[in-house]
């Protein structure tokens, strides 16, 4: 994370860096979040497993290790969580090189993964606008002693160009300084004063704090827009997936086989650490 882009996160709470994936990574993480919305789009007929914290209702696929919520129509979205355990081809996003030298710089404890989201927004879809002014302790954005210091952050990454009208991640730019609430009624994040879209393409990403004011534009085109997200956090904060919220990450053996130490440390909190060693296979 250079000067500037630390000048601008701290100024606007969010950054777009381009290009920001190589050709190999946006092909494979295309190809298996693809793979990803069929096999969710598979359990749709099926009832709900888990009502969520915040009422959304989830499928589990026991067996993929995953949790599903909404379906493929207009107006809707799929999003897909833990997606870590479906592919290996995910893998890549766990100790991601270039994505961790930008979490290590803002994150300032030990930073672990709290979110993995495959998001699906089909046409006439768009996501309300939230957070911003004061917010919830797990959320919040701090400049110390020891420069940017925050809770809950993300990174988008995109797998195929979202141009003007296609949905576009959107942001009021500085409400996670502000010290009040928005005052504008509803969540429509089209009709939000203030509110910008942010146009990226295949490979880029987007780093910001979630204390910023966000949602995502109406999707008026007739591309399904699809991008991955992983939040990080303190190592002692719980999952951030609205399906498993505050419990441990929902990591697979199978899949928890074939990380590093180190990338196992990206889903181990203070508790499973004292509860075990990290060499545990």
């Amino acid at each position: 994370m250079n000067e500037i882009e630390k000048y601008e996160f701290d100024r606007l709470g969010y950054i777009v860096i381009p290009g920001f994936l190589t050709s190999q990574e946006i092909e494979r993480l295309a190809s298996a979040v693809d793979a990803a919305e069929e096999d969710a789009l598979a359990q749709a007929d099926r009832p709900p497993d888990k009502i969520s914290a915040y009422g959304l209702r989830y499928r589990h696929n026991a067996e993929n290790g995953y949790f599903v919520s909404g379906a493929r129509e207009e107006g809707n979205t799929l999003v897909i969580e833990e997606f870590f355990n479906i592919d290996p081809a995910f893998d890549i996003l766990v100790g991601h090189g270039k994505t961790m030298a930008y979490i290590s710089e803002i994150v300032k404890e030990r930073p672990t993964i709290n979110n993995s989201e495959i998001r699906i927004r089909y046409p006439g879809n768009q996501t309300g606008s939230h957070m911003g002014g004061p917010v919830s302790w797990k959320h919040q954005y701090a400049y110390s002693g020891r420069g940017i210091d925050c809770m809950m952050v993300r990174m988008v990454y995109f797998v195929h160009d979202v141009g003007a009208g296609q949905g576009e991640f959107c942001v009021v730019p500085a409400t996670h300084k502000s010290n009040l609430a928005s005052p504008y009624e509803g969540r429509d994040p089209d009709k939000e004063p203030g509110m910008i879209g942010l146009p990226a393409k295949a490979g880029d990403a987007i780093l910001f704090t979630e204390n910023l004011r966000h949602g995502g534009l109406t999707n008026r085109s007739r591309q399904t827009r699809k991008t991955l997200h992983v939040g990080y956090g303190p190592y002692w904060m719980k999952s951030q997936n609205h399906s498993t919220m505050d419990e441990e990450p929902y990591i697979l053996p199978r899949t928890f086989a074939r990380y590093t130490n180190e990338q196992r440390l990206l889903f181990r909190s203070h508790q499973t650490l004292l509860a075990g060693s990290v060499n545990d296979d």
